[in-house]
């Protein structure tokens, strides 16, 4: 897509669709509505006053322009509130006009970032929103489609600007976008493939392409290499597989005067079917997103290679099936981690956690100082959270403060469960140190106390996005299927600590 930011008068611009805000309750409209409202009669004022839903927030109302215009059509864009508008509301509704022009065919529109600025949203911030909005809201995943869908997508985006002194900040805004929000696709699409393509070692390749696209250091660990490193936590769950394991390894090293390092570790189960604790067949088809962690930890280590933030990144992501055969562990076995700890195997579909124990001791002897891990880890945490929030579990309260506050200028929403001691008594081994699995009793809480048990002193978050990766319909710029959550906040946070320590 081909971003232009231009000065020229708004009705002169030529373009298959011209985007106008309406706020609700605002009866003076702004210098750009006039002009547009004035070149086509009042036209725009008629429909505000006899429809006032139109302003509602997501309500589209599509003006033919019938050649009066250089654009062909003129889209009213309903906003809600002014005063509740925010970046993410701003990114949401770019992502629903994305799609209602795209059914009307238009390949070029026209948006006014500076239409939208308050006191809480600068031109930057706006004009960011206004173009992930429109990319994320437009993806399709249609690797797989014989017949693709006709609508042409968007070539060229628009953003008008008169006022030259924004124009290095809307560029800024651009730049990051499109980053960004092709990286939160790439994300996306490796969760939609199937497992039967999607396997370990099709990550390990993923990842290696975009190491190399993004000028970021690549390894991977082999199933040698980890029998080496004596990752038996991670070994075990892929017993029952006949796809070898990897452990993807990425490094960016911004700040090589720095001995700070933050550890994005990713849950990359590429398929679970439970193991011989197997799952309901219902649904199933869709634990090939078991993987979503570790794609947000591979979209994310791209974008930050080309955003070039001053701060040192390792990004580990364990991959492996989850599957039962005739050498799979078992309930009641007892298996070893990498760090020595034993594990007592209550059930064998609370298996993530296990392979991030491997691969979080791995990030501590590699030098990690701080630890983000992401997982689809619990159905405990949809039961308590859904599907609008993922749950986080720290063992470091600033920490969780910078976490949450990049998942807050991302868009992003996550929320802090308690992380009581008394919740690790629920963990406690009979015949080992752990138990991995606490019971349905606070299950998300006690799936993060267990990855805990091997985080030894570092500074750790833990995400839980078991009820965010995957949604079954259209909303704002998310469309059904990966959502790619937590790629941004991890590229957020990436950026607010760059910025903070230079």
């Amino acid at each position: 897509m081909e971003i232009v930011v231009t000065n020229n008068s708004i009705t002169k611009i030529s373009c298959d669709t011209l985007i106008i805000h309406i706020f609700k309750g605002v009866v003076e409209q702004n210098e750009y509505t006039k002009l547009i409202d004035n070149a086509l009669s009042g036209h725009i004022s008629n429909i505000i006053s006899e429809n006032s839903d139109c302003s509602k927030y997501g309500e589209t109302t599509i003006i033919h322009t019938f050649g009066i215009l250089n654009a062909k059509h003129v889209v009213l864009l309903g906003m809600g509130e002014k005063e509740s508008l925010s970046i993410d509301k701003i990114r949401a509704l770019s992502g629903i006009v994305a799609r209602v022009i795209k059914k009307i065919h238009s390949i070029s529109i026209a948006m006014i970032p500076c239409d939208l600025v308050t006191e809480k949203n600068d031109i930057q911030k706006i004009a960011q929103a206004l173009l992930e909005g429109v990319i994320l809201g437009m993806y399709q995943f249609n690797y797989y489609k014989t017949n693709k869908p006709e609508n042409a997508d968007i070539r060229t985006l628009f953003l008008i600007e008169n006022d030259a002194n924004n124009a290095s900040f809307l560029k800024k805004g651009i730049h990051n976008a499109a980053i960004i929000s092709e990286k939160v696709n790439l994300a996306r699409d490796l969760v939609n493939h199937p497992a039967q393509y999607m396997t370990p070692t099709k990550m390990a390749i993923c990842a290696q392409e975009i190491a190399q696209l993004s000028n970021v250091e690549f390894s991977v660990l082999e199933k040698e290499d980890m029998e080496k490193e004596n990752m038996h936590a991670l070994l075990a769950v892929t017993r029952g597989s006949v796809q070898p394991p990897k452990m993807i390894v990425i490094k960016y090293m911004g700040d090589r005067t720095s001995k700070q390092i933050t550890a994005f570790v990713g849950k990359g189960v590429t398929f679970d079917s439970g193991g011989i604790s197997i799952k309901p067949s219902l649904n199933m088809g869709e634990m090939k997103s078991d993987m979503a962690g570790g794609a947000a930890v591979l979209g994310a280590m791209a974008a930050i290679g080309k955003l070039k933030p001053q701060i040192n990144i390792i990004g580990l992501i364990p991959c492996t099936e989850n599957m039962p055969d005739g050498n799979a562990f078992k309930p009641g076995d007892v298996i070893y981690s990498m760090s020595g700890k034993t594990i007592e195997i209550i059930t064998t579909d609370a298996e993530g956690r296990l392979i991030l124990a491997d691969a979080i001791t791995y990030a501590n002897k590699l030098g990690a100082t701080q630890i983000i891990d992401i997982a689809t880890l619990t159905g405990a945490c949809v039961v308590a959270l859904g599907n609008v929030a993922s749950g986080l579990i720290t063992n470091n309260s600033t920490l969780c403060q910078q976490v949450l506050h990049a998942a807050e200028d991302a868009g992003e929403k996550m929320w802090e469960l308690p992380n009581f001691p008394e919740y690790k008594e629920q963990l406690k081994g009979t015949i080992a140190d752990l138990k991995n699995s606490g019971g349905r009793m606070a299950g998300a809480i006690t799936a993060g106390s267990f990855i805990e048990e091997f985080v030894e002193n570092t500074p750790w978050v833990h995400i839980d996005i078991a009820g965010t990766a995957y949604i079954e319909k259209e909303e704002g710029y998310k469309v059904k299927g990966a959502t790619g959550v937590a790629t941004r906040t991890l590229i957020q946070l990436a950026l607010n600590i760059s910025q903070h320590d230079s």
